[in-house]
């Protein structure tokens, strides 16, 4: 074995502390194998996917039931979305039965000492990692955004191993950990204006296409708020499967690593073809959604602007994490939202829930959404800015 582990490592192999950290130690050792890792790095803060029972299954809840027999987290653990919203999920159209066995695996991870907030962007609930520091994370724009723009570090985690980095405080020293692998691979040079969430997306999906996987240096871009990057980091993730770039005076990392000598050049033009690209022709739109990641407070609150004495024609969720929500309430903007007619959906998205076959043509400003939406759940779908989106909604 190459992997060498420390001796409380190894007694949490051995069994010492209990079934389910011993099987969590094995999948992990098994992973450092494969990737050629030399050691194991302790982990502050862990994010784990595959929480919808309808991703799930029967199978995998009795996988999660099985560890969680005598499992107990040792760092904090929050949840990706699930397949619900967990405590309104009545109003959302989900059935009974979908409803209870959903609830079983929120239970399951609650025995093991996992905070069930159900969200793709912990580190706007309080599950955020300091700069530099190693964690296991599984959401791919939540990994993005980690590496990214916060400077943690983290590669993108399967739903098994970030539960069992969990479980023993434990991942790999391979992949993002190091420091070679966090390095510039091509150039991008923007040559335009970017003035949303949505144009943050399609220069994403754009970026994806040219660099092929490889990690980018971003620049011209100009600014960008966390909403934007929080946008771009699902994109880049979701059309091109990379979990690390850096921006020009923007992340906290774009000074750290040598330049490479490639540069590709990209423009307003190529923004403008991928919108186009991720819009279809929609005679009927019959669901709107806004929050793929996660909509932040800020969001929330431009939405009620919005909505304020207005009312929605059309199927309407805006998701976010429950912590949000709460405040959202607390703020009044909830009831401004659905006094007129749309729905804030906790603890779920569009991309998890079981609404496959309810909807026809959609219509949201994530690019991440668009590419689910038709993949998954065969949508039509129109992205657009957020006022936009709205306007959509109420006409």
């Amino acid at each position: 074995m190459t992997l060498e582990l420390t001796k409380e490592e190894q007694a949490m192999l051995d069994g010492e502390y209990g079934r389910a950290t011993q099987k969590a130690m094995e999948i992990l050792t098994a992973l450092g194998e494969i990737y050629g890792a030399k050691k194991m790095l302790p982990v502050t803060s862990v994010q784990i996917s595959g929480v919808s029972y309808a991703n799930l299954g029967e199978p995998g809840l009795k996988f999660l039931n099985s560890l969680a027999t005598d499992g107990k987290v040792r760092v904090l653990t929050t949840l990706n979305p699930a397949g619900m919203d967990l405590e309104e999920w009545e109003k959302l159209g989900i059935s009974e039965d979908f409803a209870k066995n959903q609830l079983r695996v929120i239970a399951a991870f609650q025995k093991m000492g996992v905070v069930t907030t159900a969200t793709c962007t912990p580190y706007l609930v309080g599950n955020i990692p300091h700069y530099g520091e190693h964690i296991a994370w599984a959401e791919s724009s939540a990994v993005a955004f980690a590496n990214s723009v916060i400077g943690a570090r983290t590669n993108r985690e399967g739903g098994p191993s970030a539960l069992a980095a969990a479980l023993t405080g434990r991942t790999p020293a391979y992949g993002y950990h190091l420091d070679q692998n966090r390095k510039p691979q091509v150039i991008i040079q923007f040559e335009g204006k970017l003035e949303n969430v949505r144009d943050f997306g399609a220069l994403g999906k754009a970026i994806a296409e040219v660099a092929k996987g490889k990690i980018v240096y971003i620049k011209g871009v100009q600014n960008a708020t966390i909403e934007e990057l929080k946008g771009f980091s699902a994109s880049i993730a979701t059309y091109g499967g990379v979990g690390i770039y850096h921006i020009e005076r923007i992340t906290p990392e774009w000074k750290e690593y040598a330049l490479p000598d490639e540069t590709i050049t990209l423009t307003q033009k190529d923004v403008s073809r991928h919108i186009n690209e991720m819009s279809d022709e929609i005679d009927d739109v019959d669901f709107v959604t806004i929050g793929c990641p996660h909509a932040s407070l800020r969001e929330i609150e431009i939405i009620a602007e919005l909505l304020k004495e207005k009312k929605v024609t059309k199927e309407m969720w805006i998701t976010t994490s429950r912590p949000v929500k709460e405040i959202a309430d607390q703020m009044g903007y909830t009831k401004i939202i659905e006094n007129a007619g749309a729905k804030i959906a906790a603890d779920t998205c569009a991309v998890v829930a079981p609404i496959k076959g309810r909807f026809k043509g959609m219509v949201t400003n994530s690019a991440k959404a668009c590419y689910y939406a038709r993949g998954r759940n065969n949508f039509k779908v129109q992205i657009k800015p957020l006022k936009e989106v709205i306007r959509e909604a109420i006409q």
